[in-house]
């Protein structure tokens, strides 16, 4: 067993495991720690406890310092100078003409770096304008493509139920929303009603699924026929599932249907045929645009790269967008080195062709 605390470093994020020996450190006190960015200032949400040697990947990163007034103050600071970076970038970006978003910016607690987020229809050759910034800024520019998903989650904002968005309120990563998960909830496929701020479908669909489909077991479905507290048969019509009611329509003796409703445990059911869930073609071709099955890229993705240690121990290297590292983006090195071995296949075809020509020519002599 190893000791370990767990720090955040994000409002809403994922918690990392962290070594605290040699500090005495309690829950919501801030702390310096060494990660995969550099010096991070992080808050403690876990207290010291005894997790497992597998669920941490070694070595386990020490907890550097307990974070003094000055070391707050300065991270308060870096927060006013990204503003301040977000300005001077959007202007660079306006200038350079470049088709992408500019979301927000992030400084590493050293200042060894700072980081800028943007969203893209697709590929975006940025390196004019990291040179750029770097000559503005004197530090390491990292600019990185996140999705639509995660600019919801940075920017906030306010659901169509009038609370904050769930993503930027309390859930830590995303999870896959289904247009199946819809249809177990008997909400109108209609874009507009169950999409979220994002243009995805809403991350609430998935938070209340496993509760409808418990409460669907003790329905049936529509279309069977129930026996009511009549004793009269009916043919269910529509189904209340919160208040686990089923409205049915009966004939009276004077032929006049009536609508009626009763709760679950009045009536019984004569014939279950089962209740089973189906997206269409029709309705997976105009809703496939809403589900989004990616991970946060602010998480798992490595643009959050500061230790493998967190929690959940499913941290995943993909999708960077730093110089020269996504989408056959390449830096002036590697461009320079690509145009050597071009040069260098360019010479020897050259002098194979030579070897070629001299050897006919002496054969013709």
């Amino acid at each position: 067993m190893v000791t370990v605390i767990g720090v955040r470093f994000r409002n809403v994020g994922k918690i990392y495991y962290f070594d605290p020996t040699g500090f005495e450190i309690n829950v919501g006190d801030k702390v310096i720690v060494e990660t995969a960015r550099g010096v991070e200032l992080g808050t403690v949400l876990l207290g010291e406890r005894e997790v497992s040697e597998e669920s941490i990947v070694s070595p386990l990163k020490k907890v550097e310092r307990v974070a003094s007034e000055e070391d707050v103050e300065h991270a308060e600071e870096n927060r006013k100078k990204e503003k301040e970076a977000c300005k001077i970038c959007k202007e660079k970006i306006a200038n350079h003409g470049l088709e992408m978003k500019l979301v927000g910016a992030e400084y590493t607690f050293d200042n060894k770096k700072l980081l800028f987020y943007f969203t893209a229809d697709g590929r975006v050759d940025f390196r004019e304008l990291v040179k750029d910034l770097a000559s503005v800024f004197r530090t390491r520019i990292e600019l990185r493509q996140i999705g639509v998903r995660d600019e919801a989650k940075i920017l906030g904002g306010l659901g169509i139920c009038g609370r904050e968005l769930c993503c930027s309120s309390y859930l830590s990563d995303f999870v896959p929303v289904s247009i199946k998960m819809a249809k177990e909830q008997g909400l109108p496929l209609n874009p507009m009603k169950i999409s979220g701020n994002c243009g995805r479908l809403m991350c609430c669909l998935k938070n209340e699924n496993e509760t409808y489909k418990y409460l669907n077991e003790n329905l049936p479905s529509k279309g069977d026929i129930i026996i009511t507290p009549t004793g009269r048969e009916a043919k269910v019509e529509d189904l209340n599932v919160l208040r686990q009611q089923v409205i049915v329509v009966v004939e009276t003796e004077d032929d006049i249907k009536e609508r009626q409703i009763y709760n679950i445990d009045e009536v019984t059911v004569k014939n279950r045929r089962g209740r089973v869930i189906e997206v269409t073609d029709e309705e997976e071709a105009e809703l496939r645009e809403l589900e989004d099955d990616s991970a946060s890229s602010l998480n798992d993705d490595g643009s959050d790269e500061r230790d493998n240690n967190d929690n959940s121990n499913e941290r995943d290297k993909k999708g960077q967008s730093d110089v020269g590292d996504k989408k056959g983006q390449s830096d002036i090195r590697d461009n320079n080195n690509s145009k050597d071995k071009r040069n260098k296949r360019g010479r020897n075809k050259r002098g194979h062709n030579k070897k070629r020509f001299n050897k006919n020519r002496d054969k013709g002599e």
